[in-house]
Parts: structure tokens; sequence; C-alpha cells
């Protein structure tokens, strides 16, 4: 078992920045590539940004590149994603995700654990 524990979300006025935090316990995390992905309410799940398991190799999604940045620390087994540039349309419950491969990942399917979410809301 895998679980991971999301922290960092909140409300944030447009133009502003947030830093979410996502602790992994119960797998060798440094062979585990993990994802960020986001929903919406009336929208499908979706990736935002994912990070193989060395750091070396990472993905964002169109719609997020050059505002979000995804990074992880293997020694603390946890891995964040900063969000800088934040508008309306971010807002989304935001889900930390462990792949079931150490390369990163962009389907949902490749990722076999899930974390509860955690609320980001832009104001306008």
């Amino acid at each position: 078992q895998v679980q991971l524990v999301e922290s960092g979300g909140g409300l944030v006025q447009a133009g502003g920045s947030l830093r979410l935090s996502c602790a992994a316990s119960g797998r060798t995390f440094s062979v585990t590539a993990m994802g960020w992905f986001r929903q919406a309410p009336g929208k499908e799940r979706e990736i935002v940004a994912s990070i193989s398991g060395s750091g070396r190799a990472s993905y964002y999604s169109e719609s997020v590149k050059g505002r979000f940045t995804i990074s992880r620390d293997n020694a603390r087994n946890t891995v964040y994603l900063q969000m800088n540039s934040l508008q309306p349309e971010d807002t989304a419950v935001y889900y930390c995700a462990a792949s079931k491969w150490s390369e990163i990942a962009a389907d949902p399917e490749s990722f076999d654990y899930w974390g509860q979410g955690t609320q980001v809301t832009v104001s306008s």
C-alpha cells in the first residue's frame, strides 16, 4: 500500500502563488514517478505535471507550462507543485498520484495510488 497526503491548497487571488506538497509512504519513493492531476467541477481529471523517480525528467500540460514547477525531494519522500501566476481557470481539486513506473507518464492509467485531493480556488 502507498499512502499519499497532500497539503498546501487554499484560496488565492489571481496572479498569486501556492505550493502544494505530497508526502508519500509505502513504496520506494526514488523509483516511483509522481504526478499532479486536477479536476474542476463538471470536467474530467487532467494531468498537470509529472516527474520521474530520479527527478531528472518532467512533463507539464500546455495550460500550466511556464507557470507551474514540479519537483521532488527523495530524502523526504515528498513531491511539490509550485504554482505561480494562478488564474481562475486553475481552480480545481488537485490530486497527487504515484505511478506504477519510474519514468514519467501523463495518462491516469499509469498511476495506481492517489491522494485525497486538496482544493485550490483562485478568485478573480
